[in-house]
Formats: C-alpha cells, sequence, structure tokens
C-alpha cells in the first residue's frame, strides 16, 4: 500500500498535502525536514503519485495507470534526482537533471515533479544553481527536497519553498503499527519503540533487523557480566562490537536504556514500565548494589562516549573508557 492512510503519525503533513489536492493550491516547491528514516521519502512518493494519479483526488487510486507506474517507479513525470558522488550533490547534477530538463514539458501528466532526496548533500553552488529555477518555476513543475538537516539549506532556498517538518510519532502508535501491521512480538516492539524514539521507519529497521537482535542480546549479556570480567575480556568484548554493521550509537542506546531502567527500578521498585522487564533479576540486582550517582555517573559517560565517537575520536579508547566507567560505577 501507499497511501495518505499509510502515513503514520504525521497528521499535519498529510493535511496539508491533502488540502493543496484538493483545493488545487499546489505550491511549485517543498521541503520535507525529517531524521533518517522517519519516512520523508515515502511522503513525497505518496504525494507525487497522487499529483499525478488519473483521478484526481486527495488519495492516490493506486490503480490507475498512472499510479502503477508510479509504484514500480517508472512514470516519466516523477523524475528522482541521482547523484554519481555519495557525499554530496554537485551543480551538474542540479543543472543536467532539473535546470535543463524542467522546460520540457510534462509527458503525459498534469505536473513535473522532482524528487531530490538527501537535500543536505547539495553543494552550495548546487543550491545557488536550484534557485534560479525556484524563482522562476513552469506552472507544471513541483520540487520536493528532503533533508535530515534543514540548516544546510541557504536562507533563500527555505524562503521559496514551503516547508514541512516531521514530528516525532507516539510510541503508542510506534508499538501499535510494529505489532499489528509487521507482527512484531510485544517484548520486542517494546525495545524497538524505546530506541526508536518517534520515528517509525527506525522503528521497522530495528524490528525486521536480525543483526539488531544479535548486537541487543550481546550487550545484555556484557551488561549482566561485566563486573565479572577482566580488563582482556572486555577489550574483546568492544573488538566483536565493531564488528557489527550497525551504527556504534546503536549498541550504546541499549547500554543507556538498560541503566536508565535500573534507575527507575532503584527510584519506584516497579518492573512493570521497565524496557529489559524480561531480566529483572539482573537490573534488581545492580539497582541493589549501585548508587545514584553511580548510575547517573555512567548515563554522562555513555553521552560523552557518543559525543567522541561523532568526534572521530578513537573507537577502541572511547569505548574501553566507557566500559571501565560502567565497571566502577555498576
Amino acid at each position: 500500500m501507499a497511501g495518505f492512510t499509510d502515513i503514520i503519525g504525521q497528521e499535519q503533513i498529510r493535511e496539508h498535502l491533502q488540502t493543496a489536492l484538493r483545493t488545487k493550491q499546489i505550491s511549485h516547491a517543498y521541503i520535507i525536514n525529517g531524521e533518517r528514516n522517519s519516512g520523508k521519502e515515502f511522503i513525497a512518493k505518496v504525494f507525487a503519485m497522487a499529483m499525478q494519479c488519473e483521478k484526481g483526488g486527495e488519495e492516490p487510486c493506486q490503480e490507475c495507470h498512472s499510479c502503477k507506474q508510479a509504484l514500480s517507479r517508472n512514470h516519466p513525470d516523477i523524475i528522482r534526482l541521482v547523484h554519481e558522488k555519495p557525499n554530496s550533490i554537485g551543480v551538474d547534477d542540479i543543472r543536467t537533471q532539473i535546470n535543463q530538463d524542467i522546460g520540457i514539458k510534462p509527458y503525459q501528466g498534469p505536473y513535473k515533479i522532482y524528487l531530490i532526496s538527501e537535500g543536505e548533500k547539495m553543494t552550495v553552488q548546487a543550491q545557488n544553481s536550484l534557485l534560479k529555477t525556484l524563482e522562476e518555476p513552469p506552472q507544471y513543475g513541483v520540487i520536493i527536497i528532503m533533508t535530515s538537516s534543514i540548516e544546510t539549506l541557504l536562507p533563500t532556498i527555505l524562503s521559496r519553498c514551503v516547508v514541512l517538518h516531521m514530528r516525532p510519532v507516539k510510541d503508542e502508535a510506534v508499538r501499535k503499527y510494529l505489532m499489528e501491521t509487521l507482527q512484531i512480538p510485544d517484548y520486542k516492539a517494546e525495545v524497538c519503540t524505546a530506541f526508536a524514539r518517534g520515528n517509525i521507519g527506525r522503528a521497522k529497521l530495528l524490528a525486521t533487523s536480525e543483526e539488531f537482535e544479535n548486537v541487543r542480546e550481546e550487550a545484555v549479556t556484557l551488561l549482566k557480566y561485566i563486573n565479572e570480567m577482566e580488563i582482556s575480556e572486555i577489550v574483546a568484548a568492544i573488538r566483536k562490537i565493531s564488528e557489527y554493521q550497525l551504527d556504534v550509537s546503536d549498541y550504546l542506546d541499549i547500554l543507556s536504556i538498560w541503566y536508565r531502567d535500573i534507575l527507575m527500578f532503584k527510584a519506584l521498585n516497579d518492573a512493570n514500565h521497565l524496557i529489559f522487564r524480561q531480566e529483572i533479576q539482573y537490573i534488581k540486582k545492580v539497582a541493589d548494589r549501585s548508587s545514584y550517582e553511580g548510575i547517573e555517573t555512567i548515563l554522562r559517560a555513555l553521552d560523552k562516549a557518543k559525543s567522541r565517537l561523532s568526534a572521530n575520536v578513537s573507537f577502541d579508547l572511547t569505548m574501553e573508557l566507557l566500559l571501565l566507567t560502567i565497571q566502577e560505577n555498576s
């Protein structure tokens, strides 16, 4: 399925776009801003399909020739910008794929729609080149920029676009989606919802990732026995972490949620609201022997480790310091 009804938890954006379709007040340029994997591309795809739908309603019918082309990514008037360099969208990409193409009228649909994913990768020169088209777009031209970092876009670009901000989806909606649509068991859905922090695409990725499940199990095992481990065993555990393709910040999130559970159990002595409640015997053990200050020291150390890694400080050194802090304070 790929209609507006399949967009979860972004009511404001959905309402805005459907109103534009209903009133035929479609802007020439949109920016959809939201975290990576939050569903920006899906929203842009649904909107583009609805604009070209032969039935002309506020929901794509998904059955007409145009909708079928859009669903199979073969619509001649829905153009996805591609760029050769993985980390930047250059001036030539914009010039050849948009500026020199937009003057040619649509082949079959009422609009000619350009989808720019990862808009934050546009160089300043590329943005300035796009600006020329945004200043005088043809009647049928629609440009949709998707970005996870709106501050990288020039104010002149922002001023010529309708800006739509993705909002975090409520935990209940994420959990319901995982359990009912993806048939994820409740305990796993609970963990993935906690990690996703309102990002439905991230929740889906984690819930369907075998690797995430393995990393979670290994992290929990490490945390259960860290007090009994030798430094050489900790170093071996660190090496194992770096073998996974999963983002290391996901690993650190697992550790953070574990210690937040311990802090919550220590304060409330109630297992019902814990993410790792299946591990209650270990959580209770650590909560009993640890001080509030010790747990808060660990949580601060986890935040510091994230900052160090994003600043490209040595992975081994950062993780070793972190795990030693955990060992000392739990």
